[in-house]
């Protein structure tokens, strides 16, 4: 399995509830849409002090899925979009 996770923060005046929903709602419904997600979970309201603003947490079956995941149609919809608001991104994966 392959933890995939992403941190961002949200461009200047683009951190409104509605971006917020709007990402987690895009992105967690991927698990219904692209095979190979074991789970993902879209986290929008760290606590005080945190140096990131919206994080992905998610789980895929192999480096493949993973893969697969990244060029899925789906995901790049969601993706143009979580581009179009946020900056900052970094991404860690590893192997569990």
């Amino acid at each position: 399995m392959i933890k995939h996770i992403i941190l961002w923060n949200f461009q200047e005046g683009k951190g409104s509830e509605e971006n917020k929903l709007k990402i987690k709602n895009g992105l967690e419904e991927l698990k219904n849409k692209i095979p190979g997600i074991v789970e993902i979970e879209v986290i929008t309201n760290p606590i005080a002090g945190s140096n990131a603003e919206i994080m992905l947490n998610s789980t895929f079956e192999s480096v493949d899925a993973l893969n697969n995941y990244q060029i899925n149609e789906e995901h790049v919809k969601v993706a143009t979009f979580v581009k179009s608001v946020t900056c900052n991104r970094m991404c860690m994966d590893y192997e569990l």
